[in-house]
């Protein structure tokens, strides 16, 4: 469990090309998000007549669920905090976007965006935040996961 912990949060470099790269997707696409995790609450009534041509169950659930996973992944990845872990859920929301408005119904922004913003949440995945992260400051404040307590002693103490 450790293991797996330490490969999500191991943020990648932060200088040089793919650190800007990196840093420049994020507040790229996490704009993208927030703006149109907002539009599924701001323009609600329209966005589910939108999702009840998708043929979902619940569109109005839907609308309000997609909307929270846009809107606090796109804040996640604009501040760069669990930045793998909201690329991972925003790629999956991407998908989706695709297939269900993009391919099924000819979305025009389901066919172009919503590629590009998966592109995005995959390099994120790869390179991790960049730049300006939280998640590079978690990473340097707090010992590396699995690493032995210094404090600690690995034999137990003899007795004199």
């Amino acid at each position: 469990m450790r293991e797996l912990l330490r490969r999500v949060y191991l943020t990648g470099p932060t200088t040089g090309f793919r650190a800007n790269v990196a840093l420049l997707a994020r507040l790229g696409a996490g704009a993208v998000f927030v703006a149109f995790g907002v539009g599924k609450f701001s323009s609600h009534a329209s966005e589910v007549a939108s999702f009840r041509t998708y043929g979902l169950p619940a569109p109005d659930t839907f609308v309000y669920a997609i909307g929270v996973v846009e809107l606090l992944g796109g804040v996640l990845l604009i501040t760069g905090l669990a930045t793998k872990i909201a690329s991972l859920v925003l790629s999956g929301d991407m998908v989706g976007a695709i297939i269900v408005s993009g391919i099924a119904q000819g979305e025009l922004v389901s066919l172009t965006l919503a590629p590009v913003q998966l592109t995005a949440m995959l390099f994120l995945l790869w390179s991790g935040p960049g730049r300006f992260a939280i998640d590079h400051r978690l990473q340097t404040q707090q010992p590396t996961l699995g690493a032995a307590d210094p404090t600690s002693s690995a034999t137990p103490p003899t007795e004199a």
